[in-house]
């Protein structure tokens, strides 16, 4: 566990993670930007998953940001790319990696990195708005962060991981946090980091693949989702607004056994519930980033096209081609297309049309 004596000195700045160091500076565009039009109708696109580190606040628990992710030196190289895939605008998070810090260091963490986050919008704030990072570990210091992410640092949210060093986010010690992003009314942003399922099963996923990441990350979003449901948290804090990574995992693909699991084992479903499990999907919202038109397709006929917002994954290199799934997947309706393009990532995050 870090302490306060294993601060390690490290460079002040912001980089996007896989990307780039930067100054909070004004940015111009550079070459062309695509303006994304429905029906005529020029939208507004938001992206909501979109990744960047704060180096200072890495150093403080002896991490550093390694060269082969600086590959990018300004942020106009972000901002081009931006323009190149048509997003008008990154909501930038942080995955969370400091959840074994103890209360001092993660107090001194959090507050550099909300302010880099800060820094980084307030010079661009026409292409950049965030999510505060805070110390779930801590579940009153993270309530503390967000609201003084929310109220004085202008961030939209909160980005944290699917769990917090082995704990499930429903735990009853968490409530504080959810009590508290409930009464501030804004989005959590659940995004799944390795030391959670895939740590887990670190044996069963090594070899090819890739399946830590392949498999294990939408399994930590899934686990997360399954937890909060059946626990009952989203009873207790029937406002919540949070957003899943990656399409929510597999929980969308498969939900109709959560359902069924209670009906064939109903004394495996030990906490009483308000409704059924899959009517609780429709209060969630979920990214985009599910790879095919069939794939999102059915993400919106099992959640509903107003729970859709934008995520490309950027800088890692998914896709490039976020705008154009949403645009190119048959069945949805022009109005449907512009609120998953942006309409319903901005009235979450409070961007202005």
């Amino acid at each position: 566990m870090s302490t306060r004596r294993e601060f390690v000195e490290g460079a002040a700045g912001i980089a996007f993670v896989a990307c780039n160091l930067t100054s909070a500076t004004p940015v111009q565009a550079q070459g062309r930007r695509r303006e994304v039009v429905v029906n005529g109708r020029r939208v507004k696109t938001v992206d909501v998953h979109a990744h960047c580190a704060v180096p200072e606040a890495m150093a403080l628990m002896g991490r550093k940001v390694e060269p082969q992710t600086l590959l990018m030196s300004q942020p106009a190289d972000r901002i081009r790319a931006m323009d190149e895939q048509g997003i008008d605008v990154e909501a930038l998070s942080i995955n969370p990696y400091w959840y074994k810090a103890d209360r001092d260091v993660a107090r001194e963490l959090i507050r550099i990195q909300n302010e880099k986050l800060a820094e980084a919008c307030a010079a661009n704030p026409d292409r950049f708005v965030a999510f505060a990072s805070v110390a779930l570990q801590h579940p009153d210091l993270a309530a503390e962060q967000l609201e003084e992410g929310v109220k004085k640092y202008g961030l939209r949210g909160a980005g944290v991981g699917g769990s917090v060093a082995g704990e499930d986010l429903a735990d009853p010690r968490f409530h504080p946090f959810w009590a508290k992003a409930e009464q501030l009314g804004v989005l959590v942003f659940i995004h799944p980091q390795a030391d959670g399922a895939a740590a887990d099963l670190k044996q069963r996923l090594r070899g090819s693949g890739g399946l830590e990441n392949a498999i294990g990350n939408p399994l930590e979003t899934t686990i997360a989702l399954s937890h909060l449901i059946f626990e009952g948290t989203l009873d207790r804090f029937p406002g919540l607004k949070i957003c899943a990574a990656h399409g929510g995992g597999y929980l969308p693909s498969y939900a109709a056994r959560s359902d069924a699991i209670c009906v064939t084992f109903p004394d495996r479903c030990t906490k009483p519930l308000r409704k059924k499990p899959t009517e609780y999907l429709k209060q969630l919202y979920f990214d985009s980033l599910v790879f095919t038109p069939e794939a999102l397709r059915h993400l919106v006929a099992e959640t509903g096209p107003n729970q859709i917002v934008m995520g490309t994954d950027y800088p890692f290199p998914w896709t490039r081609t976020s705008v154009d799934h949403i645009l190119g997947t048959p069945g949805l309706s022009d109005d449907e297309r512009v609120a998953m393009l942006g309409g319903t990532a901005a009235r979450l995050l409070g961007i202005k049309a």
